[in-house]
This record gives C-alpha cells, structure tokens and sequence, in this order.
C-alpha cells in the first residue's frame, strides 16, 4: 500500500486541472495580473504560496477544534500574516533585489482568497495531512498557471527567459528581410496577464467539456 491514497493523491492533482483555484475557481487572479511580467518573480511568488498554504492549513487543521468561530477569520489571518512575515524575511537575506520587486505583492499573500478560501472550506473540517496536501495542491495549481502565464509573457514581451536571452538581438531590417527579434511591449502590460489565462482557460475547456457551464 502506498503512502498516498486515491483520494489523497486527487487532493493534490484535482487543482492543476479540473478544479484550478485561477481558471476555475476564478480566485488568485490579481497575482496573476501583477507579477507575471516576469518568469523569476512568478516563480518566487508561487513558491512563497506553497510554504504559506501547506504550512497553514496545517496549523488551522491542528487548532481547528479550538477556535471560536466568531474569531476564525482573524485566526486565520493572524496564522497567514505570520507566514508571510517568515516568506519576506528569507527573501529579503537571500535575494534582497527581487524582494524589492515582489514587496507589496508578497505583502498582499494575506488577503489571498485562494489561501482564505481553503482555511475555511477544508482546513477547518478536516485533519492535518489531508489539509497539507490540500494547500499543496492547490498551491501547485496557483503557481502553474502563473508560470505559464509569466513564461509567454517574458519570452514574448522581452524576448528573455529568467532575464537571459532567448530570442535573439532586436530586429534589423535589411531591404526586404527582417533578422531578429523584435519585442513586443504589449505582452509585459498587465491586460495580457488576462488574456493568457483566458486562452489558458478556453484550452482546458476544451480538452474538458464537464467544465463547460450551461
């Protein structure tokens, strides 16, 4: 037998598809507008949201029994703050460059409604291991979609991947040919973030029609 079972491993694998907290749920989508200009920083920020979600679902499951409901959501907000705190200090002493980046969207992880969302909708009901691996589902979920989103974004708005370059020097015109790569500033401007995840979303319904709604 398995470390994981059937319904532990759908815990984990339902939120990279079928059950998307971004193309979904529809939650998360501010991040995905704000710091996917850039392959790195999106990184970064879904790595921040595994730590935050695994690690909190955890500590909300283990206290579950003895919060008061009418104080839950400050809880909740005082466990996630707390995180956030230990994800802002590690960047700041190991990549203090890039934590001047992702500052106040790093800051903004504690108003996350994917992360708020899973307290209450499964960490409150269920035991430690089972919210573990809910949070790192639906954390691995959140971060794919930034990545690719971030991936198109920088290859084809900067022509970089990580800040190296991909696609060659800028375009040079000669008589009727074109060398290069010539960047396209639109896909660095926050609009392209929705429209990535719109065909991200049109492709995924596709492949699935159940998630075409009525």
């Amino acid at each position: 037998m398995g470390l994981l079972s059937k319904k532990d491993v759908a815990l984990i694998k339902d939120p990279l598809a079928d059950n998307n907290p971004i193309t979904i749920q529809v939650l998360g989508i501010c991040s995905a507008l704000a710091i996917t200009a850039e392959l790195e920083a999106a990184i970064v920020m879904s790595v921040s949201v595994l730590f935050v979600l695994g690690i909190g679902n955890v500590v909300i499951s283990l206290m579950r029994n003895i919060i008061p409901s009418k104080i839950r959501i400050i809880v909740q907000l005082i466990v996630v703050a707390a995180l956030v705190i230990i994800v802002d200090q590690v960047l700041k002493a190991f990549a203090y460059e890039l934590s001047k980046t992702l500052s106040v969207f790093v800051g903004l992880i504690i108003t996350n409604c994917i992360i708020m969302g899973r307290f209450e909708a499964f960490a409150l009901g269920n035991g430690p291991w089972k919210s573990f691996l809910d949070g790192i589902g639906n954390a691995l979920g959140y971060g794919a979609i930034l990545i690719i989103v971030a991936f198109f974004r920088e290859l084809l708005g900067a022509g970089t991947l990580l800040g190296y370059k991909v696609l060659g020097d800028p375009i040079e015109k000669t008589g009727l040919y074109a060398i290069g790569y010539e960047n396209n500033g639109f896909m660095i401007m926050p609009p392209m973030a929705l429209i990535v995840v719109g065909i991200i979303i049109w492709v995924q319904r596709t492949r699935n029609k159940a998630l075409i709604e009525d």
